[in-house]
């Protein structure tokens, strides 16, 4: 049974074609007719073409500036039309064949065909076939030097009077104000030409009491008309017999099953946008060369192609609307409640469809939901423009759709003022409502910048204000620089503290011993006991002594007053030196150092006796802080730019301080602060590289205590310094 259906529509879908091939067919074999009938076409009244002629001398001159403007631009087209848009040329040049030519005869004009440009420079007006032919020629310095009139129509009385009159017309023209805006033509010259159709009809318009032009169209004649009404009856009738033979009959395609509405508003946007009327357009189009410019038998077989292709849409158009359309006949009262979207869709609101009917529903609803995805996309792409970057993209996004709009509006003739005012109106709402968000998300941005002036710097700075996203990431930074400057001060007081602290314990120890000992000195008879206290006072005399001149020191270097004496340093020696006069330190700690150095010299611009002091610093605080009977590693390694020295070793104690404040000042390792020490070894020592640009860095993992210095090379020693 599927097999004897798909046949009787094979057979069906075949006989459709083949009768719109020939319903398409037969109406371009009237074309012919069609064109000769167009040739035909005569004022029956005598005119007299002289007096029509005469006139438009003033006309014609206007024309050549105008026609050079269009080929040269060099003239603002805007003040081109603003001036000269309504002028009596534009109406005359209907009737009109023209071209402008250069000095060798080439066509410059884009919009004029190869045939016309060939008859309108042809030698006499016999093979030209124009019944009125001007020609104007411009010298390279911009000045009319002839003008020469012919034609089949006139004598040659009438062609010399005609060319003075004319002449007189150009020259008054040149000095005219009317034409002082626009370019003076030069090195071109300007050819009209009339056939014999068109300066009858020019003339018919001229002597038209209304004083509008009377254009014959080719959809107004009734060899056309009754011929495309013919065809059409034809295919209406088809449409409705065809599927009386069940063979024949396809109306059941899926092609053909759509709902009432759909041909009704295809029919209808045909008629409301005149696009009933291009297939005339196109037929004469044809007639005069301008679809396709040409005499070939390659451009004959391309228009036939063309032609036929779009008769046979126009046809098939109408047998599918039409058998669409009449299962009415078979399904009657069923088709308006199956074959219809607005039943389906009063049936769905109510409650009450069918199964089909919520397949429509969601079909229909997911076509809307992904128009309203995509506009919902754009207006986003619009609320979230970053004016840092491009915005090229979304701008020509705008003004494309915003050109699809007004281009579907341009379509409507007659009813696209009604379109305009809807199009304005939804504009309105549009832009009403982007305005609204984009207040509302400038609320949200002056809530935050308030909730930051006010010192809530915990307060979070969240949502999405679309435009303002990059002003509402700069405030997040502005936040986290003001706490992190905020938290950077509340250290500093902190550390304040701490100082004055440490430095009363560090300086009151030595100091109470002094007082103390001093008195036991002073009534102790014993010489023993009074050397042993002389010795007591000298240790911790030197003990206060090495406190202030290193609290001098890290004061002075903390306020950048430290005077810097640069010189060319053996960065290798210097270290080494360092190492042998610690030697005796090292031993009693018990430490074995690993050393791996350049073995050739090194030298840098340095201040020797600060960066002794650097690695005295650290060796020293080694030696007081690291585990007997451990290694110790210090490494020196030249790169391109500076100089890196990495030392590291086991800490005797675990390493729970901060490393970030572990180089502050007073600060130690340990906390009870039970090893001797002002806890400004390390503070001095980052302070020294640091007025060498330098860096050092402390770092530990587990027990390892590791201390990085990173020296720059300095081609001369910097200024000042």
């Amino acid at each position: 049974m599927d097999t004897k259906s798909k046949n009787s529509r094979k057979a069906g879908i075949l006989t459709v074609i083949i009768f719109l091939s020939v319903c398409s067919l037969i109406m371009i074999s009237q074309y012919s007719s069609m064109s000769a009938y167009m040739d035909s076409i005569e004022e029956t009244e005598e005119v007299s073409y002289e007096s029509v002629l005469y006139p438009i001398g003033q006309d014609l001159a206007e024309g050549n500036y105008l026609l050079y403007n269009q080929y040269a631009n060099e003239t603002d087209p805007a003040e081109v039309l603003d001036e000269f848009g309504q002028r009596s040329f534009d109406l005359m040049s209907r009737y009109l064949d023209y071209g402008v030519f250069d000095s060798e005869g080439n066509q410059l004009l884009e919009d004029v065909g190869a045939t016309v440009a060939q008859r309108l420079q042809a030698e006499d007006e016999t093979s030209a076939n124009y019944s009125f032919r001007a020609r104007y020629t411009f010298t390279e310095n911009g000045r009319l030097s002839s003008i020469q009139v012919d034609g089949t129509a006139l004598s040659p009385e009438e062609e010399y009077a005609l060319e003075s009159t004319y002449l007189a017309e150009a020259q008054v023209e040149e000095d005219a104000e009317t034409i002082s805006s626009i370019a003076t033509p030069s090195d071109i010259t300007v050819v009209y030409g009339m056939n014999e159709r068109n300066l009858s009809a020019f003339s018919e318009y001229y002597y038209d009491a209304w004083g509008e032009p009377e254009i014959v169209s080719l959809s107004e004649t009734s060899v056309y008309t009754d011929t495309l009404d013919t065809l059409c009856f034809v295919v209406i009738l088809a449409a409705l017999l065809l599927p009386v033979r069940r063979k024949l009959d396809i109306s059941g395609m899926k092609i053909f099953a759509v709902p009432f509405e759909v041909p009704v508003l295809v029919w209808l946007f045909v008629y409301m946008t005149g696009l009933n009327e291009l297939p005339s357009s196109v037929i004469e189009s044809t007639f005069n060369g301008a679809l396709l410019p040409g005499v070939n038998d390659v451009r004959e077989v391309i228009l036939t192609a063309f032609n036929f292709a779009m008769w046979f849409f126009v046809f098939g158009l109408i047998f599918w609307g039409v058998t669409s359309l009449r299962a009415m006949i078979r399904m009657k009262g069923a088709y308006w409640r199956e074959r219809t979207l607005t039943m389906k869709l009063i049936r769905h609101y109510r409650g009450t469809g069918t199964k089909s009917d919520e397949e429509m529903v969601q079909k229909a609803g997911g076509i809307i939901k992904k128009i309203k995805d995509f506009f919902r996309k754009q207006y986003d792409a619009l609320q979230h423009i970053d004016f840092r970057e491009k915005t090229n993209r979304t701008i020509l996004k705008v003004v494309i759709i915003n050109y699809i709009i007004l281009a579907v509006v341009c379509f409507l003739w007659y009813y696209g003022t009604l379109a305009l005012i809807i199009y304005s109106v939804i504009l309105f709402l549009f832009l009403r409502k982007y305005v609204k968000d984009l207040q509302e998300k400038y609320k949200l941005l002056l809530k935050s910048t308030n909730q930051l002036a006010e010192g809530h710097l915990d307060a979070p700075i969240e949502g999405d204000i679309g435009l303002f996203n990059p002003i509402q990431e700069e405030l997040k930074k502005i936040q986290k620089g003001f706490k992190k400057a905020v938290d950077e001060e509340v250290k500093n007081e902190r550390m304040k503290t701490e100082l004055v602290t440490n430095v009363s314990h560090d300086l009151r120890t030595p100091l109470t011993a002094i007082i103390t000992y001093t008195d036991l000195l002073k009534n102790e008879k014993d010489e023993e006991k009074r050397k042993e206290y002389i010795d007591v006072l000298e240790r911790k005399s030197l003990r206060l002594k090495v406190l202030i001149e290193d609290l001098f020191e890290i004061s002075k270097a903390a306020s950048k007053s430290v005077a810097m004496h640069y010189m060319k340093v053996d960065i290798v020696d210097l270290i080494k030196q360092v190492g042998l006069e610690n030697d005796s330190k090292i031993k009693d700690a018990n430490l074995e150092f690993r050393w791996k150095l350049p073995e050739n010299k090194l030298v840098m611009w340095l201040d020797s006796q600060k960066t002794y002091r650097i690695l005295e610093n650290l060796i020293v605080n080694i030696t007081k802080y690291a585990m007997p009977h451990t290694r110790v590693y210090i490494e020196m390694t030249e790169r391109e730019n500076d100089v890196h020295i990495s030392m590291k070793n086991i800490s005797a104690t675990e390493l729970n301080f901060d490393t970030e404040e572990i180089t502050d000042r007073f600060v130690r390792g340990d906390a009870s602060r039970n090893t001797e020490g002002s806890g400004l070894g390390l503070a001095i020592a980052k302070s020294f590289v640091e007025l060498q640009h330098g860096t050092l860095h402390i770092s530990t993992e587990a027990d390892l205590f590791k201390a990085d210095i990173t020296l720059p090379k300095l081609d001369i020693p910097p200024e000042g310094e």
